[in-house]
């Protein structure tokens, strides 16, 4: 009788657990649904339209950071972003000896706090069509308003565009960009 109970309490907790998700408000990012209770990295694992960031950020030792308590606003460039620079790189740079260029590049697109696209929309208006946002890398991209797209320019003038924004997560918000933006 004892298994029983236990059986059907870890039955009737699955079923709680599946229920509250299914009752989160998801954006659906590489065919997976993305659970805002969830936080980055967790749902990062799960899109197929991220499995390079999901390496990389694997490979410059950043899991435990994106999982913590942030909050964070990424801006998480897709694998056909990834796929736009020289042939080779992605390679190169999540090889152990490179960790430190990956980690930089990586933490390039992050900044500290939770920016929403409305905040993001209301720092360009207030900064005259420009928006200067400060990475945790250190460094800065700047963030305009283009038709009604937010682009990103990196510290290169290379663009990335958000094509999906404001994908909530329990430790910040995750805005997905079409291009790898480069530090200095």
């Amino acid at each position: 009788m004892k298994a029983f109970k236990l059986v059907f309490s870890v039955i009737t907790l699955l079923a709680v657990s599946q229920f509250s998700f299914a009752q989160e408000k998801t954006v659906t990012v590489g065919g997976a649904p993305m659970y805002p209770s969830k936080n980055i990295v967790e749902n990062a694992v799960n899109s197929k339209d991220h499995t390079t960031l999901v390496a990389a950020v694997k490979a410059a030792g950043l899991v435990e950071t994106l999982s913590g308590p942030g909050p964070f606003t990424v801006f998480a460039p897709t694998n056909k972003a990834f796929d736009k620079l020289p042939k080779g790189t992605v390679e190169t740079l999540v090889k152990p000896e490179n960790k430190s260029t990956l980690t930089g590049i990586l933490t390039y697109h992050v900044i500290s706090g939770k920016m929403s696209a409305a905040d993001l929309m209301k720092a360009i208006a207030d900064g005259g069509g420009k928006a200067t946002l400060t990475t945790v890398a250190g460094g800065t991209l700047t963030a305009m308003q283009k038709g009604k797209k937010i682009e990103l320019m990196d510290a290169k003038g290379g663009t990335a565009t958000v094509t999906i924004a404001d994908v909530n997560q329990s430790n910040g918000v995750i805005h997905v960009i079409d291009s790898v933006l480069l530090p200095q």
